[in-house]
């Protein structure tokens, strides 16, 4: 990999790991069900006028959508409004990793390597260490919407890898579509008109104007640069040389959330974070049996975020599919599934 695109990786990680403050400063303002509607549907509409429809089964795009979409940033906003800090959020959605791999083998009967059973142990004991620690001194259950999240994002993972898009990107945005509508009525359930009429009448006053920022920096920055980057790396060079960069979007998340809102993370935390990290990416190493393919990242799809994903550098899994598919975060063959 050249001095460029490396420097291009690193960029999108400091994008990836920027977007966590972004959504505490977005989620000020907005609800977090409203917020995640309105972040798809400013990619959706677009999306359904410019963009033509990739080639794929409509139940892998919906599993895509729902897993990625609804389900990871459904409970990560909803995490993070309940008292999750954005540093800390950006270390457990790790998760996503081992919670990936252990469907792929009990849903499509996906062998696993010593090396990656190691990993994943590592990864779930450091998960397990922070979930303990943060019970000692605040309440659990943000940890535990979070690791939905992370779920959410597995599942995706899966179906964005058996959906076999010809172009990762095109996935990327078309999963889009799936989440506006089932986030707006939730929305409606749980935060009520009144709350989404107060806040999108409230969304041109002065005091919004960090939320809303936030927002756009989640779609423009962290989603379609950050994703349309990334693509390109993986497009130019083999995944196992690109994907081990987003280990380092957890650092970026910490780091700048310390900056913008004086979050302290202890030692315990930072331990078992890098166990987590270390876990994931021992679990990612070459290594494989036999005639298991290379590992090719899912998506992440669209923010965190995250990330996350086979794009986390998880090994491959097998499409049940004839067709070649691309995960929605990317991959030069196969199928896949972070702000």
């Amino acid at each position: 990999m050249s001095v460029r695109d490396r420097l291009l990786a690193l960029f999108v990680v400091v994008c990836w790991g920027l977007n966590f403050p972004a959504t505490a400063i977005a989620l000020q303002h907005f609800p977090p069900f409203l917020m995640g509607s309105l972040r798809f549907a400013l990619i959706a509409v677009p999306t359904l006028l410019l963009v033509p429809r990739p080639k794929v089964p409509l139940r892998w795009l919906l599993g895509t959508g729902l897993g990625l979409g609804v389900l990871q940033f459904g409970f990560l906003y909803v995490g993070m409004a309940a008292g999750m800090p954005s540093g800390l959020a950006s270390l457990v959605l790790q998760a996503s990793a081992p919670f990936t791999v252990i469907i792929a083998a009990v849903a499509l009967r996906e062998r696993l390597s010593g090396r990656q059973v190691a990993g994943i142990l590592v990864a779930v004991g450091g998960l397990a260490v922070i979930a303990f620690h943060r019970a000692q001194y605040a309440s659990l259950l943000p940890v535990i919407l979070t690791l939905c999240a992370a779920l959410g994002w597995a599942i995706g993972n899966i179906c964005s890898r058996q959906a076999g898009a010809p172009s990762p990107f095109r996935l990327t945005l078309w999963m889009s579509v799936v989440p506006p509508i089932p986030l707006l009525i939730m929305s409606l359930i749980f935060e009520g008109p009144a709350r989404i009429g107060q806040t999108m009448i409230t969304v041109i006053t002065p005091e919004a104007v960090p939320a809303v920022f936030g927002l756009l920096y989640i779609v423009l920055i962290a989603t379609l640069i950050g994703y349309g980057l990334w693509n390109g790396l993986l497009a130019r060079h083999p995944s196992s040389e690109v994907a081990p960069f987003s280990m380092l979007v957890p650092i970026v998340g910490v780091a700048s959330s310390w900056l913008a809102f004086g979050e302290q993370v202890g030692p315990v935390v930072i331990i078992a974070g890098l166990a987590v990290i270390g876990g994931v990416l021992w679990a990612s190493r070459k290594g494989r049996l036999r005639g298991v393919p290379d590992p090719v990242p899912a998506a992440t799809a669209l923010g965190s975020e995250h990330g996350r994903l086979l794009s986390r550098g998880l090994p491959a899994v097998r499409a049940v599919h004839p067709e070649s598919v691309d995960g929605p975060s990317g991959g030069r063959t196969g199928p896949a599934a972070t702000d």
